[in-house]
């Protein structure tokens, strides 16, 4: 239901109270930092909006009328509740923007985000950030949503209904168990490598898109597997080659339990991108980690 004309302002009536506790209009003035002048006229109008004559003005001063009295009663309640709504409206501001939803793609979460982060809780120390790992349309959806401020994934192109921008690039690298027959090759063909069945993320992965992108077409998987993690250990334990992010596989090709092999004839340099609702540009914490990210 619509408000009535009479309470949809509630500045006259914060006024006429503080005529009533202070004993005057000049200091009412003084107090809402506004000319005496001022204060007349918004309780004039505020008694021609009434019916009622809320104030009686003589050469000695300004009190309250019977009904005056009554309506400042009334008043004081709902400037109370108006007091109430106005803080606790500002205490939700200031918990929104010390909290930071951020949805992110497998290889940015587990390689990226954490010094991101580290970061970001150096600059402001206040803030509660919650991550979610997902593949990159479930981090679309989460952005899409609402249920993430804030999204980074690895898809070659955001969305129309997003906007985004790129932060960080990544390279994919082709590897295999030491004793696969291609670990000794200077380089495979992308031709070859798009008919090979491989180890691969399952469908909506941002690496599978842009895999499929940059060489065309891929050949049914021998493996489709959730995690990194997992498709390192599938391929360390011979189950066949897999293309994903150098930054995840270079303790492995340090350590020997993986090889890296050369992909002639394909670009496999993707860019990794923050994304966001459009027209909801990021602020506060989404904005300094986008910063952050960006110069990292």
């Amino acid at each position: 239901m619509a408000l009535s004309p009479r309470v949809a302002d509630l500045v006259p009536y914060d006024l006429l109270v503080s005529v009533a506790t202070l004993g005057s209009m000049g200091r009412a003035a003084v107090a809402h930092g506004v000319s005496q002048a001022a204060v007349s006229a918004r309780i004039r109008s505020l008694e021609s909006a009434l019916g009622l004559t809320l104030l009686e003005r003589s050469p000695r001063g300004t009190r309250l009328t019977p009904d005056g009295a009554l309506v400042v009663e009334r008043a004081r309640a709902a400037l109370d509740a108006a007091h109430a709504l106005d803080e606790g409206v500002a205490a939700l501001r200031t918990d929104r923007a010390a909290r930071l939803r951020v949805a992110a793609s497998v290889t940015v979460a587990e390689y990226l985000l954490p010094r991101w982060l580290v970061a970001l809780r150096a600059e402001l120390p206040g803030t509660a950030v919650t991550l979610t790992s997902h593949n990159t349309a479930e981090v679309v959806d989460d952005v899409r949503s609402g249920d993430a401020d804030l999204g980074f994934v690895e898809g070659p192109e955001l969305p129309a209904d997003l906007d985004g921008q790129v932060v960080a690039r990544d390279r994919l690298v082709l590897v295999v168990a030491p004793d696969h027959p291609w670990a000794g090759r200077r380089a495979v063909d992308g031709s070859r490598l798009a008919s090979t069945p491989l180890v691969a993320r399952e469908p909506g992965s941002g690496t599978r898109d842009f895999l499929e992108r940059a060489l065309g077409a891929l050949a049914p998987p021998v493996l489709e597997l959730g995690s990194t993690t997992a498709i390192k250990n599938a391929v360390a334990g011979g189950a066949g080659p897999a293309v994903i992010s150098g930054l995840a596989v270079a303790a492995e090709v340090a350590a020997g339990t993986l090889r890296t092999v050369p992909v002639r004839g394909a670009d496999l340099q993707r860019r990794l991108r923050a994304a966001w609702r459009r027209g909801r540009a990021p602020s506060g914490p989404a904005l300094v980690l986008v910063r952050i990210a960006s110069r990292r």
